[in-house]
């Protein structure tokens, strides 16, 4: 049995993730099954996966799920910009975005001598095994 929770706010033209939530134990054992060949993820499945609501609940915190939405709108051409129009510590916000970034949830793209924050998603659709 598994639990959706669908979390959104609306921005135009981005399009959702889907979440997983499972124990280490199991990503790890879906990982190996993917590499044997012996599971074949399907279209809808989770890229990203969480070991648990609270780690997810602190990636897509309320300011984190509102920082995407000042990205999308303000298309910032660096963390810098950003920092300024959110108010926001740069180092803090640099450490953030990282985090999100190696979830997949943000782009940083680098340019010239600036990294330039891209939301690849603003809505999420999270699907706990």
């Amino acid at each position: 049995m598994s639990l959706t929770i669908d979390v959104r706010f609306a921005v135009a033209a981005i399009s959702g993730i889907v979440i997983g939530i499972m124990s280490q134990e199991k990503i790890r054992a879906r990982v190996l099954a993917i590499a044997r060949g012996e599971h074949k993820p399907k279209p809808g499945e989770p890229k990203i996966w969480f070991t648990s609501m609270k780690s997810l609940a602190e990636v897509l915190s309320d300011d984190n799920r509102a920082l995407l939405h000042v990205i999308t709108k303000m298309k910032p051409q660096s963390i810098a910009e950003l920092a300024e129009a959110t108010g926001r510590k740069p180092s803090n916000l640099s450490r953030t975005l990282r985090t999100m970034s190696n979830y997949g949830i943000v782009d940083l793209k680098r340019e010239k001598n600036f990294v330039r924050p891209v939301a690849k998603a603003t809505e999420f659709r999270i699907v706990a095994a």
